[in-house]
């Protein structure tokens, strides 16, 4: 798999995938650089959205491959690409968060995740907080 940085003619290919964020934040993440696309072959294959915590922690927001490229190991690859470059830029943590109901909370804990907290969001299943030392 290659990872690269997203570009702004991402736009449609996310846009199309990701329903949890507005195009145009989605845009503004592409613009800080904040948007990493997994390809495989040069075609998309999924991507890893990230913001900030607190103004100062990475909190990876969005983690998604497409169905047939789930399970074999590419998330991880995303998740460590990320974990990486945010650990050269300083971090010394770096925060995701998953619902309870979510197989995605062992997959975190597998890399090393621990859970923090979590909370209640109006109908929503539990959603649990997690945190990683760098």
């Amino acid at each position: 798999m290659e990872i690269r940085i997203a570009v702004e003619q991402d736009i449609t290919v996310l846009t199309k995938y990701d329903h949890h964020i507005s195009k145009d934040e989605l845009l503004n993440s592409i613009r800080l650089n904040r948007v990493y696309i997994g390809e495989m072959d040069g075609k998309f294959i999924g991507w890893l959205r990230f913001n900030l915590f607190w103004d100062n922690t990475p909190f990876m927001n969005m983690l998604f491959l497409l169905d047939d490229y789930r399970g074999s190991g590419f998330g991880k690859e995303l998740v460590n690409y990320w974990e990486e470059k945010m650990k050269k830029l300083n971090h010394e943590v770096v925060m995701t968060s998953t619902a309870s109901d979510e197989y995605a909370q062992h997959f975190y804990v597998k890399k090393g995740y621990q859970t923090v907290g979590g909370f209640n969001f109006l109908e929503a299943p539990y959603e649990i907080i997690m945190m990683k030392k760098l």
